[in-house]
This record gives C-alpha cells, structure tokens and sequence, in this order.
C-alpha cells in the first residue's frame, strides 16, 4: 500500500540517513524485498544472501520468507560476493545485498574475478548509492559507478523510484549474467506511475517533453529533473526528461535520437560523482557519433571527499535538491 512521507522535523543527526522523499510525497515500504518475497515464491533458484545487512537492504523480508534459502555471511564483503560465485556455478540465482561502498570497494576483486569473468548470475543490489547518507566517505558511494562500469559484461541499473525496482527485479532475475542495482531502500518515493513508465532492462525512457533544455537523468536523479521541470515551466522554459535507468549497456540510440533532431541545452544529471559516471557515458556517445546539443553540462557531485551532514543540508551543497539543480540550470541557460 502506498503512504505519504511524513512532516520532516527540525533537523537532527538522524537525518543523515533520512529518506529520501519530500514533505508530502508518496512512498512505498521495502519496495526491493517485498518484489524479491513475491519473484522468488514460484522460483525456488532464487537466494538471499547479505553481509549483516539484511534489516537496512530490505532483505529481511526475503529471509522471513524462505529461511532455508537466506544466508547470512557476516561483516564480510568478499566472502559475500566469492560465495554468491559459487552458488551461482551450482545454478542458483544469488540475490546478494549490502551497502553499495563495501559491495564495490571492499569486494570488487571478487566481483571482477570470481563473478563477471566466469559471467555468473550474481545480483548485487546494493544500498546507500551516492549521496543517500551523511556519513562522510566512508558510507558515500560516490564513485561506485566509475568502479563497475569498468568490469567487462557487468549489466548496472539505477533505479529511480519505488515502481523501478519493483519492475526491475524480475527482469534483473531473468537477465543471464551478473548484475549490479543501486538500491534504494525503505520509503522508497513513488514517481513514475504518474508517466505511464514501465522498465525495461537497457532502455532509456522520455517522460517528458521540452524544447529548451534535455535532462538525461538516472536514480533518484530523475525526479528531481521531474521536479525541476514542473518549476521552470513557470518561468516558460520547457525540459524534457529521459530516464536512464540502465547505465551499461547504455540505451545510446535513444539518448543519440533525442539529442539529434532538437537544438536544446543537455544536462546531465546523477547521483555520482562528475567522474566515471553516466555524464561521462552520455558525452563519449555523443562525441562518437558526432552529435552536437547546444551546450553540455553535467550536474553530478563534485570530484571530491564530500561532507558529513543532514542530507537535505548536502543536496543543497553539492547541487542535487530540487532548488540547486533549478538554480544552475537557470544559471546555464543565462
């Protein structure tokens, strides 16, 4: 059942690790374990595996369901993924959850050697992508992107809402090979319905149209575009939004068509780093096959160790609230 984001109190160090979702908006619980819970009860190869993580990854959902078929590894990120390796070859689907900086930096090794080359159907869902918590670096996976979209064969979704990864999960399932999903967990906001949006593993989506500026967006980024959008239609500038929910492969023909046949300004907007991320895919596609928008600009974070802080107060900072992405795209428009 949907819900409404709570009124969010004065700020404490809680919101470090809040939700994502606006004053008022609608979410939906556990959108991830609930879809797993539901996939899995007619596919008896599905897995639950995590790294202490189960409670904060939704997969304890999962666990509750089919205890017989969820494992529990410990503080241990290599063992997690090396094991999801090994069931895999047995022929097993491992679902394998924890926390996008220690599924990626910690164990990537392992990701790269012991999955993506032996092309396993491992299914990384991974948490805390990007600048979804407070913590500091030690928790911002800022560069994950950059880090797997180097790993040859390794299919990567980035959801945007509730609807994405409900929608994402069976088809992630019955991908053949490893995958890695950025996952939003626990109110999860629920945007994408309103679009008649449905996912579709490598492809890109136009949710809206605009004749002044073109948002190619991913994750969570996505509705701020959409936000963003509704603003600015207020001051008579129209922005289309494409959705890019599968980072690699890329849906470069899509983004190649929008781009193509009108004159507008392109932005990029991701919750990742400027670095090595779908900013950097979309201007590589675009100077490959010579297509020229009117100007560039990715409105990603900063190539930096970002701040510890209340999430709304970082957003803000480093660009990605619905204010700071309306304000620079004014800005680059002049």
């Amino acid at each position: 059942m949907n819900t409404v984001a709570e009124k969010k109190p004065r700020l404490t160090t809680s919101a470090m690790i809040a939700s994502i979702a606006s004053e008022g908006q609608r979410v939906k619980a556990a959108p991830f374990g609930k879809a797993l819970v539901e996939l899995a009860a007619n596919r008896p190869e599905i897995v639950g595996m995590t790294a202490d993580l189960a409670k904060y990854t939704d997969l304890h959902l999962f666990g509750q369901a089919y205890p017989e078929r969820f494992y529990q590894m410990g503080m241990a990120e290599q063992l997690l993924m090396a094991a999801a390796g090994g069931m895999a070859k047995e022929g097993l689907i491992p679902f394998a959850t924890t926390y996008a900086v220690f599924g990626t930096r910690r164990a990537y090794d392992f990701i790269h050697q012991v999955i993506a080359e032996e092309n396993l159907d491992v299914k990384m869902c991974c948490a805390l992508p990007g600048l979804t918590t407070g913590y500091g670096p030690s928790h911002q996976a800022t560069e994950d992107l950059a880090l797997m979209r180097g790993i040859p064969g390794l299919t990567i979704v980035d959801p945007c809402d509730a609807l994405d990864i409900e929608q994402a999960v069976p088809q992630i399932a019955d991908h053949k090979g490893p995958v890695y999903m950025r996952l939003l967990r626990g109110n999860v906001p629920l945007v994408l319905d309103e679009y008649d949006y449905k996912f579709e593993l490598g492809k890109a989506k136009m949710l809206r149209e605009g004749d002044d500026v073109l948002v190619i967006s991913s994750g969570f980024m996505t509705m701020r575009a959409l936000e963003v959008a509704q603003t600015l239609a207020a001051d008579k500038v129209g922005v289309a939004v494409l959705h890019c929910p599968t980072i690699k492969p890329l849906d470069e023909a899509t983004i190649l068509e929008a781009v193509r046949y009108k004159h507008r300004m392109v932005v990029v907007a991701e919750n990742h780093s400027v670095v090595g991320g779908l900013g950097e895919a979309v201007a590589s596609a675009l100077l490959r096959n010579r297509v020229q928008p009117a100007a560039f600009h990715m409105a990603g974070l900063p190539d930096a160790f970002l701040d510890a802080g209340a999430l709304p107060t970082l957003h803000e900072r480093y660009g990605i609230s619905r204010e700071a992405l309306a304000a620079r795209i004014k800005a680059w428009l002049g």
